[in-house]
């Protein structure tokens, strides 16, 4: 066993345990705060954020969590260390309160300014994946078993699946993905269940073409849909550096089967 399928294992023992926290608040009347403008938070992301942390840090001490509900104070060199993680430890927040099932709690570690381990539960649907870039993806199910996920095999946009986000989608986007030849994109909520939605083969592509997010939002997307096979970048065909200090997804996500990849980058430019 690979130090990283180690530290996978972790991970995921984690992630599953914070998913079971979460689900005893969805299944009960939760109130609604907001830090900004829809931008929802609960219980559950601050009591997921604490118990994901604390794991984490109990079995990897030193190595920096960059986590959503933590305060910035708590991991402002995290640059400057060889490893870090990002932790969303509720995303989907918006369709958490719609209660529609789409949210997902999500582990990534990056080592010098690279995805390389990511980890994505989604409680409501009951799957949990797992990726290591360069060893492979799988989806895991309760019992430990695992079974390996894989890219599409799709090489042309035409007709290609596409998923975009439920609440963040434009106009232009839109409008782009009918000029690709694509099929109709299909919504769903939470970035890391279209990415695992691409690394299964389930969707060719997952498109973001305004600001996605945050880092946390992308490192275990990242990894995961690299391990089965795919690419994955902002819209400039750019890798995320999980280095930089800014942690913003300002340039938007696509993460794909890697067969048209680059089509869909030189589409969304125009």
């Amino acid at each position: 066993m690979t130090r990283l399928a180690d530290a996978a294992g972790v991970a995921l023992a984690a992630a599953r345990e914070a998913s079971e926290l979460v689900m005893r608040v969805y299944a009960k009347p939760f109130q609604v705060e907001y830090k900004g403008h829809d931008d929802p938070v609960t219980r559950a992301d601050r009591e997921s954020n604490t118990l994901l942390c604390a794991r984490l840090a109990h079995a990897f001490p030193g190595v920096p969590i960059v986590a959503e509900e933590s305060d910035p104070k708590t991991y402002a060199d995290f640059a400057r260390a060889d490893a870090a993680w990002f932790v969303d430890p509720l995303d989907g927040t918006r369709e958490f309160v719609a209660c529609n099932g789409e949210f997902a709690v999500m582990i990534g570690l990056a080592e010098a300014a690279h995805a390389v381990l990511g980890v994505i539960v989604a409680p409501a649907w009951n799957r949990a994946f797992v990726g290591i870039v360069g060893e492979g993806a799988w989806e895991v199910a309760a019992d430990g078993s695992r079974a390996p996920i894989r890219v599409s095999s799709r090489s042309s946009l035409a007709g290609a699946s596409l998923a975009v986000s439920r609440s963040r989608t434009s106009a232009a986007l839109a409008a782009a993905v009918q000029a690709m030849g694509a099929a109709p994109p299909t919504a769903h909520g939470s970035s890391g269940l279209k990415a695992a939605l691409v690394a299964t083969g389930a969707h060719d592509a997952y498109v973001q073409s305004g600001p996605a997010g945050m880092r946390w939002d992308a490192c275990s997307s990242e990894a995961l849909v690299l391990a089965a096979g795919g690419a994955f970048t902002d819209v400039d065909g750019a890798s995320l550096d999980y280095k930089a200090t800014d942690i913003v997804n300002a340039r938007g996500l696509v993460a794909t089967n890697g067969h048209i990849h680059r089509a869909i980058i030189e589409a969304l430019r125009g």
